[in-house]
């Protein structure tokens, strides 16, 4: 079977031949019709989460993925050959850039019917990311004020959606160029980051989605009401989460010293840091795909590759520019 794979960390990706998935009894084996591309590949590739998700090499990439279903194990319900479904895959069994995939039924859920498989396949990491930061994590309520950062890639273009949705004010950070489509997507302020400061434009936010790190992160926390939330999801890793994945204690240490520069910060303002990292869930993407067909959502892809094309979609991460995600198309 074709496939793309990292022969080892901070090496390009190239196409390799692997072996068939093995069906287990709660899976189900996906004919991959397209794949989303995300930065998370990226950062694995790179070695950047070796701490918290160790994977050994020579490792296949990919984290999204929607095709036919092809076969089912022995204890899965509600899928049957032919279905057409899509998938984030829960860590340590990740591998969508490839021709076939076996994916754990609690994390497959049908496809939005109103969508095309391109279309459907660069959705779940980022919409699931986006639902848990702001439906589960930060539980927000009509009214409250909310900042994205990076509001015309991929996770931010659904964050926009999904916050507007929740009756959210959103500002976002954009180019220039890319202020009025973020502006359609439901964005209520946006900040040219080239030609603006938005740590001098808000104040008073109750919840920042900080997709960037870095001096954006702490910026991000002075704009915070007392009482906010920033919440990180390239960065750093905190204890809490090193804690709820069961690290081991040399890892924990390891991952609170990440974050021991900005926690002391956001202590001192008064508001909250906290990282997190999605988790696979069908339930929720169930309820995505329901958002996605009533209208309230709709996927935004910027780039489409060949599958012969998988090292170049993932090298076009790095280069920026691109509205909404990436996505390879599997034949």
């Amino acid at each position: 079977m074709r496939a793309f794979a990292v022969d080892t960390y901070k090496q390009p990706i190239h196409e390799v031949d692997v072996p068939e998935p093995a069906v287990g009894a709660r899976d189900v084996l996906i004919e991959v019709a397209a794949a989303g591309v995300n930065q998370l590949d990226e950062k694995i590739r790179m070695g950047e989460f070796t701490a918290i998700l160790p994977y050994k090499t020579p490792l296949v990439l990919g984290h999204d993925v929607a095709g036919t279903v092809v076969r089912t194990g022995a204890q899965v319900q509600g899928f049957t050959p032919g279905d057409q479904v899509f998938a984030r895959p829960r860590d340590h069994r990740i591998g969508t850039f490839a021709e076939r995939i076996a994916v754990d039924q609690a994390d497959v859920a049908p496809a939005p019917t109103s969508i095309t498989p391109l279309e459907a396949a660069s959705l779940p990491l980022v919409a699931l990311t986006a639902w848990q930061a702001l439906v589960i994590r930060g539980n927000v309520q009509p009214g409250q004020r909310v900042l994205l950062h990076a509001g015309a890639g991929g996770v931010g273009s659904i964050m926009i959606q999904l916050a507007k949705h929740l009756g959210a004010h959103v500002a976002t950070t954009a180019s220039g160029k890319n202020a009025d489509f973020v502006r359609d997507l439901g964005a209520d302020v946006v900040v040219d980051y080239r030609t603006q400061d938005f740590e001098k434009e808000l104040s008073g936010y109750d919840l920042v989605l900080d997709s960037l790190g870095g001096e954006n992160l702490e910026k991000s926390l002075r704009v915070l009401r007392p009482g906010g939330t920033a919440i990180g999801i390239s960065g750093p890793p905190d204890p809490v989460f090193a804690k709820k994945a069961g690290l081991s204690p040399v890892v924990r240490l390891a991952v609170a010293g990440l974050s021991a520069k900005i926690r002391p910060q956001a202590k001192k303002l008064g508001v909250t840091y906290e990282f997190l990292l999605m988790q696979a869930s069908s339930e929720q993407l169930r309820t995505i795909a329901a958002l996605v067909d009533d209208g309230t959502l709709r996927p935004v892809v910027g780039r489409t590759y060949s599958f012969d094309e998988t090292p170049q979609a993932l090298e076009s991460l790095a280069k920026g520019g691109s509205r909404g995600k990436t996505v390879i198309a599997v034949p």
